[in-house]
């Protein structure tokens, strides 16, 4: 039998200390993408909808793909964009007859009316095609999974891999497990046990450290009857909502008490190793003292940015990291991004090859990781920052910064943004003339994800924590929807 599904991808990560709401522009800038334009950018590349569209293939679906959307971590998603993300879909579902629901989600988005945005769009889902109608989601494994994500859908999967390099696998994954349930094979429902913390303290990397042990075992107990998808999910820390932190979802049927008591073993090592940090995040400064002296033998230092990593809704901005590397006189050195399209629209008539005086960066807010730079620079090119990408998490897929600019201050050369990104691929420095590979040092704004990229032509990575907005000093900011206590906050 052949069956009808509907399918989407709508993902924010939502920063809720950020300044910037995030409105229909933001997605506009990222992507959002209807029906066949969709499944032509992304359906044959690493992406959730290329996994959703390898499981129709193999059950032979009538797969109507109605949106893929996304926008740049930052604030809260505002209620006219999300309603214009959500009319296309509940439009659908009001219209056709379906069987089914695939929808790839990530789990941390927040809107300015609710801090449950996969739960609200899952509660406007349910309103239109009932309680029996299977629903699957993948979720991101920084997703902050709220109750109601658990009751509203059947089936959630979430990736297993942090850089993120499974994301085709994990829609895949839900597209199995949602056409038996269609086929009424199994009734899944899910369980979440969570633990009272902010995140799990490594943000969940699977490179190294105890989430590779966990991921094992989930996988292992998936292959158990009954079980059909487990997923550990770190949590999101830069949300201020009431269900926070990290959690172990048992997607299943059966013997719920054996299910949750997995679940418990998995989230009480996440409880009982809270202490053990994998990173060193350094100070500036002390990160510009190893740059100045580094080696490059074996390929470039790599510094990675944790505080201002746009990736995590970090204003991109920030300009500590910077004028610690200018002020030790670091050489050789590539630095990105850099977001500053006010300084990016005054240079469109600078002369390339000049050097003129310049306000660089720190527009947004200076108390979390510092002020504008005066600097003389040199122009060293402009474009309209297009790029694709070639690394493995997004490999083929088109990505822009907006206008952007590359400049030379001192010995740094330093891409200059309009539109915030995180650097996870080489092709964000490679396309604009810059190799990364030739350079002594490689700046960095970016958590975790840059490892699959940056790893491989790296003599050495250090990670460091600039003051901005993402930094892994929690006390820093303003909580005030968490329940209390929580860990790190109330030791």
């Amino acid at each position: 039998m052949s069956y009808n599904v509907l399918t989407a991808e709508i993902s924010h990560e939502s920063n809720t200390f950020s300044l910037h709401k995030t409105g229909k522009n933001a997605f506009m800038a990222r992507y959002a993408l209807m029906g066949a334009v969709a499944i032509k950018e992304r359906g044959a590349e690493n992406t959730v909808l290329a996994g959703f569209l390898d499981a129709g293939r193999e059950h032979d679906w009538q797969v109507t793909h109605v949106i893929s959307a996304a926008a740049g971590p930052s604030g809260k998603v505002r209620r006219k964009a999300f309603d214009w993300l959500c009319e296309p879909i509940l439009a659908s579902l009001d219209k056709y007859p379906f069987d089914g629901v695939l929808l790839g989600l990530h789990g941390a988005m927040g809107l300015d009316f609710c801090e449950d945005g996969e739960g609200e769009l899952l509660q406007r889902v349910r309103s239109v095609v009932g309680k029996e109608m299977p629903i699957a989601i993948t979720l991101d494994p920084h997703a902050n999974v709220s109750e109601q994500m658990c009751e509203l859908s059947n089936i959630i999967v979430s990736f297993k891999t942090y850089p993120h390099i499974d994301m085709r696998d994990t829609g895949r994954q839900a597209g199995d497990i949602l056409q038996r349930t269609m086929a009424c094979e199994i009734e899944p429902r899910t369980i979440r046990i969570s633990r009272p913390m902010l995140e799990e303290v490594n943000g969940g990397r699977t490179d190294i450290g105890p989430m590779i042990e966990r991921i094992t075992a989930a996988r292992a107990y998936e292959e158990q009857a009954g079980v059909f998808a487990v997923s550990i999910n770190a949590g999101f820390a830069s949300a201020d909502v009431a269900e926070i932190g990290p959690t172990v979802l048992v997607s299943g049927q059966g013997d719920f008490t054996a299910h949750a008591a997995f679940a418990e073993t998995i989230a009480d090592d996440i409880w009982d190793r809270r202490f053990e940090v994998l990173n060193e995040y350094l100070s500036v400064d002390e990160t510009a003292a190893i740059a100045l002296t580094y080696e490059p033998d074996k390929g470039p230092l790599v510094i990675a940015d944790y505080a201002d990593n746009p990736g995590a809704g970090g204003y991109g901005d920030s300009t500590e990291l910077l004028r610690a590397l200018l002020d030790a006189d670091v050489k050789n050195v590539c630095f990105a991004p850099m977001v500053d399209g006010e300084l990016v629209q005054a240079l469109q008539t600078a002369v390339v090859g000049k050097r003129i005086p310049i306000m660089l960066g720190g527009r947004t807010d200076p108390d979390f990781g510092g002020g504008p730079l005066a600097v003389e620079a040199e122009l060293v090119s402009l474009s309209d920052g297009h790029f694709t990408g070639d690394g493995l998490m997004i490999h083929g897929l088109h990505g822009s910064f907006g206008p952007s600019a590359v400049i030379r201050v001192g010995g740094i050369e330093i891409l200059v943004v309009t539109i915030p990104r995180q650097i996870l691929d080489l092709q964000q420095f490679k396309a604009f003339g810059i190799d990364p590979q030739n350079k002594h040092v490689v700046a960095i704004k970016s958590m975790q994800h840059f490892r699959a990229a940056f790893e491989p032509i790296s003599g050495q990575i250090i990670v460091c924590d600039s003051g901005a907005l993402c930094t892994p000093r929690y006390d820093r900011l303003p909580y005030r929807n968490v329940p209390r206590p929580i860990f790190p906050l109330d030791l």
